[in-house]
């Protein structure tokens, strides 16, 4: 991608706002589950929206936003990566470099956590609504259900996110719910990634709304997959989290989750994004792999 791609986005953004409309209305959608195994690899960039630009110690990774559209953009041309996750500013950008024809485009839908603020366990629903899905022609949204058992404003983000999911559903679109327990320590939120509390976060997320016809689950890798699939029927996709340990111990964890009954795949950004030797391709690559390798269920 050259400055002359960059300075014809700036100037549409600048003289033809219509053209974000026009753009959707012209993609190329596709299937949500196209190949034959029935899995997935997005990757996610709704990162920056919450004030999480950190990538592996290096707070400001995520900043710059002309190079995140680099990464992404190498990492959507990859074969066998199915789309991406983000909030308006990034997909409205993907949609308007051409990047997201025959791609699966998920709106992000509560960003108001921001990191590190005192209000960070108020997941509000600060971006798309499942109205701005379906007209932009996207195919879901996402939400962040973090939950704390100290905190009684923890039921808003529960309500939120139950009428999120019924919005959806009434659309036909997918809801994704990323949900956690949570709590507020020294260091800011921590979320509780034990096998127990995952596999109760799952049984909470799987109730909300009164249907869950179009439910997806977004969970983190633990040690007992198995046990954290047996709360729900419902499918669900790999998040990758910010990486710390070698790619090689991440990608192995990776592998062995995604061969748990009701896995159907990976949502990664910044461990894909960012990775240490910064080829991005060769990171998707090895995704790709390790996805279409598993256990379709």
């Amino acid at each position: 991608m050259s400055d002359l791609d960059f300075a014809a986005l700036r100037g549409m953004r600048a003289t033809c706002p219509e053209a974000v409309a026009e753009a959707a209305a012209q993609r190329v959608r596709r299937p949500l589950l196209a190949d034959a195994d029935g899995r997935l690899l997005l990757i996610a960039a709704d990162h920056p929206a919450r004030g999480a630009l950190g990538v592996r110690g290096d707070g400001e990774a995520m900043a710059d936003r002309y190079e995140l559209l680099r990464r992404l953009r190498t990492a959507l041309r990859r074969p066998g990566v199915d789309g991406v996750l983000g909030t308006a500013d990034v997909l409205e950008d993907l949609l308007l470099l051409g990047e997201l024809d025959g791609k699966i485009a998920i709106g992000s839908m509560n960003r108001g956590g921001l990191q590190g603020t005192v209000f960070e366990m108020d997941d509000r629903f600060t971006g798309y609504d499942a109205a701005a899905v379906a007209r932009m022609r996207f195919d879901g949204g996402k939400m962040l259900v973090r939950i704390d058992p100290d905190d009684p404003a923890s039921v808003r983000t529960l309500e939120a996110g139950a009428r999120a999911v019924d919005e959806l559903a009434a659309r036909g679109l997918i809801a994704l719910v990323e949900p956690f327990l949570s709590r507020r320590g020294d260091g800011g939120v921590v979320n509780d990634l034990s096998t127990a509390a995952v596999a109760r976060s799952v049984a909470i997320a799987a109730g909300l709304g009164g249907t869950s016809a179009y439910t997806w689950l977004k969970l983190p890798v633990v040690d007992d997959m198995e046990a954290v699939m047996a709360a729900t029927t419902m499918p669900a996709l790999l998040l990758g989290g910010d990486p710390s340990g070698s790619p090689e111990e991440t990608y192995a964890s990776w592998g062995r989750a995604l061969a748990t009954p009701g896995v159907r795949g990976l949502m990664v950004g910044r461990a894909l994004l960012y990775p240490p030797d910064g080829d991005v391709a060769s990171a998707v690559d090895a995704a790709v792999k390790l996805v279409r390798a598993g256990v379709a269920a």
